[in-house]
């Protein structure tokens, strides 16, 4: 038996759903039924996935086929109907953000491998870089470590009209740093002690702030990391850091527990993630994290389509058209 369950046993916020996340996901399954048969009536065929899914997005995993899966793992064509829903409602959210000024922090920790980043692509691939920001920030510089230790986070919180997305974040100082010997236990028990208090300031600030941790079990652990020693896409996602802390995960375990007892608060929650399927994992912290803003979905605009421009004369000189090679 895997000894995992006794460490990893799910945390939640709460077993209850928000009146929001209800709504998003009932609107999820409806929208569901419509678009398709929308699609089906229009090309006479089922959708075909999104074509804006990176090479990443695209692999063929256990799940991915057509034929039922024994993992149970969602099939890509329904993971695709179901995030082109949420992924509109991002957008609509997004409007809001930008209409009313607000302030949203939302942080990604959890395991290597556990899909932090992937999970961040979709979040913010039909979005506006401008509203959205995706920051992950490199190991601190000798300048960097004499500063308080949260300040270069600090200096990149929301303005308005901003949703700032952490991959990886303050919490460093209670996750990996002491598992591989970054810092002192002293630095972090003072970072634990600290931190609901900073997080409190930001809430009072009227940021709004939402704290995720992805989990995943050692048996995708491996196959994840396995992957990127074989697959030239992913390679860049391996380092030695990475080896290292796999072969210490049990610690990471440790230090994550700790971190959860000492740092979430009534005014900001962990909320924790099974992601062993990352479709599912996908859908369901974007469609938590939309039940958490208070948004509302902007009216329909009224924009028509102008009349073609005339050419009025011109000619497209030689030196004007394309001019690289085109092997595909």
């Amino acid at each position: 038996m895997d000894t995992d369950v006794s460490n990893e046993q799910e945390v939640t916020d709460s077993p209850l759903e928000s009146p929001k996340q209800s709504e998003v996901r009932d609107m999820s399954k409806s929208n569901k039924k419509k678009k398709a048969k929308d699609e089906r009536d229009h090309h006479g065929v089922d959708a075909a996935p999104d074509p804006s899914v990176t090479p990443d997005e695209a692999e063929v995993e256990p799940g991915d086929e057509s034929e039922p899966s024994p993992s149970g793992k969602m099939k890509r064509k329904e993971y695709e109907r179901e995030m082109r829903v949420l992924q509109g409602e991002l957008v609509a959210m997004q409007e809001w953000v930008k209409a009313t000024g607000a302030r949203v922090c939302v942080v990604f920790e959890g395991v290597d491998s556990a899909g932090k980043g992937g999970t961040i692509r979709r979040i913010t691939e039909r979005t506006s870089p401008r509203v959205f920001k995706h920051i992950a920030l490199p190991a601190p510089d000798a300048r960097v470590r004499s500063q308080m230790y949260v300040q270069r986070y600090i200096s990149h919180f929301p303005s308005a009209g901003e949703v700032v997305i952490f991959d990886r974040s303050w919490y460093n100082r209670a996750g990996v740093e002491p598992v591989m010997g970054y810092c002192t236990p002293e630095q972090t028990e003072r970072f634990l002690e600290m931190i609901p208090l900073v997080e409190k300031a930001m809430i009072h600030d009227g940021i709004i702030l939402i704290k995720y941790f992805l989990n995943v079990s050692r048996d995708e652990q491996t196959r994840r990391l396995g992957s990127r020693i074989d697959d030239p896409r992913k390679v860049w996602k391996l380092s030695p850091t990475d080896l290292k802390s796999y072969s210490r995960r049990y610690d990471y375990l440790r230090a994550r527990d700790a971190m959860f007892v000492a740092s979430s608060s009534g005014w900001a929650p962990w909320h924790i993630v099974d992601n062993d399927d990352k479709k599912r994992g996908r859908l369901n912290i974007i469609s938590h994290l939309l039940s958490q803003i208070p948004y509302e979905p902007p009216a329909a605009p009224d924009v028509k389509m102008p009349a073609p421009p005339s050419h009025g004369g011109y000619v497209e000189p030689d030196s004007s058209k394309p001019n690289i090679p085109t092997p595909f």
